[in-house]
This record gives structure tokens, C-alpha cells and sequence, in this order.
């Protein structure tokens, strides 16, 4: 682990069910400022239009994406009903990446829109953090590291589709394993916009969430459950920003926030760059 310090607070049950409070202020911050929702909103439904496209196409030809996948079932008497079932499992997990990588998409198509968002819960809470960046540097830093969370995503999402087809695991354990693996993916897009306004790294971001891991997941996970729900996902992406500003700013890393770092302290991002090694 890096030298990134643990802010106090609570693990375990107690901090999943902070990391949940975190969402909830997050929705509750744009239904009190719905200005600010609907801007949220234009990126969120370009995003929509563009994974509904791709998944009617998956849904419509996930027989023959099976059929291409599993020529080895060629001769079997049964290929047909276990097509189906590859078929099925196609669409689902088309479906869980598409709630997973929505996100990360929509963060790069909104940009601008969800920095404006971001700034402004943290303005209104205090006042934004010293350190700024380039837009141009930002986006292709953005995108560059949603394209590194995707491959992490796709290192868990592989071997839990192989293990899908297992009896029983793959209809209980499977399924709970890859919940919490992609709600915490998700918190690790949606608070990328905060803690790199504080300068901070893509690696201490990551070693900063898993030493966080309960109030990670907390915050995640319910919004992946919820974002499985037709459209839930663009009318909450603003609030889910929102939420992850407060988490950031409030949780994790709230020496790097106005007026909370005391003499002497080292913003966590500080602290990992100084421990490691010359």
C-alpha cells in the first residue's frame, strides 16, 4: 500500500452505509439546485442514445454471437438450447458493462459539463481546492485513464463470465462477486473528476479507494444496482457526481479541501509522492 493516510472514519458495515449516505446527498443536492440536474442530463442522454444503439444490435444478434463464439458445440445434440444460454449470458453481460462503462463514457462526453457540476457542490460547500489543470490536459487524462479502468474491469469481468456457467456459483456467488466489483469501478470513474482537481494520480487514487474500500463500495454499489433500471442511470448520473464531489472532498481526501488542511499537513497525494522512494 502506498503512504496515502486513511482518513478516519468507519469500515465495515458502518462505512458502506457512509459511502451510501454520500449517494443519497448527492441526489439531494441536484433536486435542490434542478438547474443544475437538467445540464447534468445533456450528456447522460447523447450517452443513452448511443448504448441503446449498441445494445439493440447485441440483443438482436446475441444467437449468432454465440453460434460465432462456440464452434466446438458444432456436433453436440443440445447446441441449440446452450447457444441460447451463451446468448444470454452475452446480453447480461453486455448489459453490466454497459452500466459499468456508461459512466466512464459519459464523464468523457460530458467533460466539461460535469467539471462545471462538480466545481459548483464544491463551491457551495467551502470553495474549490488550489490545485487546476488545462481543460485539453484533463480530457486526454481522462480518457486515457478511463481506458486503463476499463482493461482492470475486463481482468474481473472475464473469469466471473466463465464462472456464470458454473451451477449454483454462477447463479448466486457470481453475480454478488461482480456487483461489488463493478460498483467499485464506478466510484473509481466518478470521483476521478474531484481528486484530480487535487492533484492527485491515477495510482493514488486507486490505493486511496482500497484503503477506503467500505465507503467505496457503499457509494458504488447501490448506484450499480440502480443504474440497472432502464433510464435510472441518466436521471441520477447528476447526482452521482455530485455525490462523488462530497465524497471526495468530505471522506477521503478532506485535507485537500479550503480551510481543512492544518499546519503542517500533507494533502494524501503529497504524502504518497513523498514516501516513495528517490
Amino acid at each position: 500500500m502506498s503512504g496515502i493516510g486513511r482518513p478516519a472514519g468507519r469500515r465495515g458495515v458502518g462505512g458502506f452505509a457512509e459511502g451510501i449516505g454520500f449517494c443519497v446527498r448527492g441526489l439531494g443536492w441536484v433536486a435542490r439546485h434542478p438547474r443544475w440536474w437538467l445540464f447534468g442530463l445533456i450528456p447522460a442522454l447523447i450517452a443513452l442514445v448511443l448504448y441503446v444503439l449498441a445494445l439493440v444490435w447485441l440483443g438482436t444478434n446475441a444467437t449468432g454471437v454465440a453460434e460465432w463464439a462456440t464452434p466446438f458445440a458444432d456436433d453436440w445434440g443440445w447446441r441449440d438450447t446452450f447457444r441460447v444460454l451463451v446468448g444470454v449470458m452475452i446480453v447480461v453481460v453486455g448489459l453490466a458493462l454497459a452500466v459499468l462503462t456508461f459512466a466512464a463514457v459519459t464523464l468523457v462526453i460530458g467533460d466539461p459539463f460535469y467539471e462545471k457540476l462538480s466545481e459548483k457542490v464544491e463551491e457551495d460547500l467551502g470553495g474549490l481546492p488550489g490545485h487546476d489543470q488545462p481543460f485539453w490536459a484533463s480530457l486526454f487524462r481522462s480518457i486515457r485513464d478511463s481506458l486503463v479502468t476499463l482493461w482492470y474491469v475486463l481482468l474481473f469481468t472475464v473469469p466471473l463470465f466463465v464462472l456464470g456457467f458454473v451451477p449454483v456459483i454462477g447463479q448466486t456467488v457470481v453475480p454478488v462477486v461482480g456487483a461489488f466489483v463493478s460498483g467499485f469501478f464506478l466510484t473509481v470513474e466518478l470521483t476521478a473528476m474531484a481528486m484530480e482537481r487535487r492533484g492527485l494520480r491515477r495510482e493514488e487514487r486507486f490505493a486511496l479507494l482500497r484503503s477506503n474500500m467500505s465507503v467505496s463500495l457503499g457509494f458504488g454499489v447501490p448506484l450499480f444496482l440502480a443504474f440497472m433500471v432502464p433510464l435510472v442511470i441518466v436521471v441520477a448520473m447528476p447526482g452521482a457526481v455530485a455525490g462523488a464531489a462530497m465524497l471526495v472532498r468530505m471522506r477521503l481526501a478532506p485535507a485537500t479541501a479550503p480551510g481543512h488542511q492544518t499546519p503542517g499537513e500533507q494533502a494524501p497525494g503529497d504524502q504518497a509522492r513523498d514516501t516513495r522512494p528517490a
